[in-house]
């Protein structure tokens, strides 16, 4: 266990390197002048234009600025935004709190659901709960998330309101709101990765209880219950924990739309800020963020597969 720790260690800064690379570059690349927007009306000129490039360092080589910004994130410090005047490192601590309440909550809908339709279609396996299943997950994967997010708010905001119109609550201020408003939001997220995981799931269970050691088990006396909450679970949790960590990806992408529909205040409303103002330190600080967060939920799955399959262990 302590070989794959260490290469999972080794293998992140690599990959830390090659992100921050990655959100420097298309940051870099992104058309139009940070100056001009901060002028506004008052851009009149082109050399107005180069004068606050200049002030604020815009005008130097590409790779100056890179070393330089290489050199402070090491230090911690993302630089400081362009038009509020604020560090971005505080500005990051200040949404990421709801950023992070939203993808967890939509991971544990994934999860709980995704594998409970799983296990509840593997065990049937060609039968018509299976089918119906199948067809369920099929339609949920169909469905943009954004578009039931406002299906949601719609019905259970507007129409019944039976749900809160602002969704965040920070959970230092009531737990109760807190938790009340992440419920609309985690399941317009989660939903669509519920289905995947699903997929998955079932797939491995059917596989597991078609295996000839379960009939070695089955012949030995061992009950149903116990074959299939004891050993085709566990031979479906690496399957499963593989699309686990295909979704967290996307449930961060997804995220920085749903925030715009539940009016959450989290790092995708500063992403879609930023980038429209051209606010380069705070669009490279929240990508930097995400990407770092996504490495280390990677490499925390990669040795949970280790702690469930000793062959997924290196030599």
């Amino acid at each position: 266990m302590l070989k794959l720790i260490g290469y999972r260690l080794i293998l992140a800064v690599p990959q830390l390197a090659i992100v921050s690379l990655l959100v420097f570059s298309l940051v870099y690349l992104i058309p139009g002048s940070a100056a001009a927007v901060i002028l506004g009306d008052a851009a009149s000129s082109p050399e107005e234009i180069a004068r606050v490039e200049a002030q604020l360092g815009l005008d130097r080589p590409f790779f100056v600025r890179l070393v330089e910004w290489y050199a402070a994130a090491l230090q911690g410090d993302l630089g400081t935004s362009l038009l509020a005047g604020q560090p971005v490192t505080d500005m990051i601590a200040q949404r990421l709190p709801a950023t992070l309440s939203l993808v967890i909550g939509g991971l544990l809908v994934a999860v709980i659901v995704g594998m409970g339709l799983g296990l509840f279609a593997g065990v049937k396996a060609g039968q018509p709960r299976d089918r119906a299943v199948t067809g369920v997950t099929a339609f949920l994967q169909s469905v943009p998330e954004f578009w039931l997010g406002q299906i949601l708010v719609v019905v259970f905001v507007i129409q019944l309101k039976l749900a809160p119109v602002l969704a965040w609550t920070p959970p230092s201020q009531d737990v109760g709101k807190w938790l009340t408003g992440l419920i609309l939001p985690s399941l317009a997220l989660g939903v669509g990765t519920a289905a995947l995981i699903a997929r998955q799931t079932r797939t491995a269970i059917a596989d597991s209880l078609a295996s000839r050691y379960i009939d070695t088990l089955t012949a030995a006396g061992v009950s149903r219950t116990r074959i299939i909450w004891t050993y085709a679970l566990k031979n479906s949790l690496v399957p499963a924990l593989a699309a686990v960590g295909l979704a967290v990806g996307v449930l961060f992408g997804v995220s920085l739309v749903m925030e715009r529909v539940f009016s959450f205040p989290g790092l995708g409303t500063l992403m879609l800020n930023s980038v429209l103002s051209k606010d380069f330190p705070v669009v490279q600080g929240v990508a930097l963020v995400i990407g770092i967060i996504i490495i280390v939920v990677n490499a925390v799955l990669d040795i949970s597969y280790g702690v469930i399959n000793p062959k997924a262990r290196p030599s």
